[in-house]
């Protein structure tokens, strides 16, 4: 087994990376540590679910690796568990990332490695700096130590700086097949073929989302009633509603991602202070615990951002298969199981309304982004949705 055996769909992406990584392994005839195709700045691109973390990660294991690319089995588990002496990461859970996280994460970039032959930076999420944080990283990336090497993430190089584009050489991913990434929740989560093949489809190719959909039942249950309260509007008070009704699913779905790993975080600190569960915290040590709780609070935040545009993806592929409908395309459907709904969606509605209905969903999408309130954008869209498909059949709103 190779560290490149979790990765799927993106052969072109893993064949650049791997490359480098050979070359890193022998020095040049210039004797520098970094041969044919490597450099020291990175930037590995793609759509939400593509892997562009776990490409990251299966990079670094190559490359701290000693003699091997493949990336030897000690190495593997102390990057999967992120303790390896010569890897930083930098993964924000929340909106933005921060100027100080940035800076601590320059400074230690200056470091030379203590075990393997290079220290390996990766930031991901890195589309998350403002332009002042990214400007704290140009300057790194201008003039990096000789044997460091930066692996930013992003969903597409348009979202960093130019000077930082620039400096970087960018990989870019696809979105995998449907059948790829149900063979590989298959076969990593043991799930049986129709259940992962169902996951996949579902998310659209999101490999994370495809293995929450497959191993968790309330995800599947969560994403059903979305659907189905967006197929069962018919008036504005049913809009209303159901826009209260998707808030709550989304809340519903953050608290269940979060709820565990905060309560096993609020553990493991109390442990590493000495404190017993369930022991008195003294009030020099309450601080730091505050301080945790206010990080879990902006990650509160972020993930029920997260959990609403996951919410409005699903709509969108939804209304998706209504245009395919509308236009006899062929495509396979995303949501194959509601394929009766879908028929009696698209009768009553043209194509041009459908486009709309989409339409409404993407500026949902780019109002919540901008801090609009996530109720107020999503009554709008579900009323703007409705108004579309009553003019179709000639009511009045």
């Amino acid at each position: 087994m190779t560290v490149w055996d979790e990765l799927t769909g993106q052969d072109e992406a893993i064949e650049v990376v791997r490359a480098a990584a050979e070359g890193s392994a022998a020095p040049s005839a210039t004797g520098s540590a970094t041969g044919r195709g490597m450099t020291h700045s990175w930037l590995i691109t793609g759509p939400p679910g593509s892997g562009r973390s776990n490409l990251a990660f299966a990079f670094a294991t190559a490359l701290l690796s000693p003699g091997t690319p493949e990336g030897d089995l000690a190495t593997r588990r102390q990057v999967e568990a992120r303790t390896h002496p010569d890897l930083a990461v930098l993964s924000t859970e929340r909106v933005i990332i921060s100027i100080d996280e940035v800076r601590s994460l320059v400074a230690s970039s200056q470091f030379s490695p203590s075990v393997g032959r290079f220290r390996v930076m990766i930031i991901e999420d890195a589309d998350r700096m403002t332009e002042r944080t990214s400007n704290v990283l140009l300057k790194a990336l201008e003039e990096p130590p000789e044997r460091t090497v930066w692996i930013l993430c992003a969903p597409s190089d348009a979202d960093l700086l130019p000077t930082i584009r620039s400096r970087v050489r960018t990989v870019r991913l696809r979105v995998p097949s449907v059948g790829d990434v149900a063979e590989l929740i298959r076969r990593r989560d043991g799930v049986d073929p129709s259940t992962a093949e169902r996951a996949a489809r579902h998310a659209q190719s999101h490999i994370g989302m495809a293995h929450r959909l497959a191993t968790h039942e309330e995800a599947r249950r969560r994403r059903e009633q979305t659907l189905e309260l967006a197929l069962g509007i018919r008036s504005v008070s049913d809009a209303v509603l159901a826009a209260a009704s998707l808030l709550e699913i989304a809340g519903a779905d953050a608290k269940a991602i979060t709820e565990e790993r905060e309560a096993e975080e609020r553990e493991n600190a109390l442990r590493s202070l000495g404190i017993e569960p369930g022991g008195t915290i003294p009030p020099a040590l309450r601080g730091q615990l505050r301080q945790l709780e206010e990080d879990q609070k902006r990650r509160a935040t972020r993930s029920l951002r997260d959990g609403i545009d996951r919410i409005l993806v699903d709509l969108l592929s939804l209304y998706r298969d209504v245009m395919m409908i509308q236009l006899g395309s062929d495509s396979e459907l995303v949501n194959i199981e509601l394929r009766d709904q879908l028929d009696a969606l698209s009768a009553h509605t043209t194509p041009a309304a459908t486009l709309a209905a989409m339409d409404a969903v993407a500026t949902a999408r780019e109002r919540i982004d901008g801090n609009v309130a996530p109720a107020l954008a999503l009554e709008a869209m579900l009323t703007t949705i409705l108004r579309g498909t009553t003019v179709r059949k000639g009511s009045d709103l």
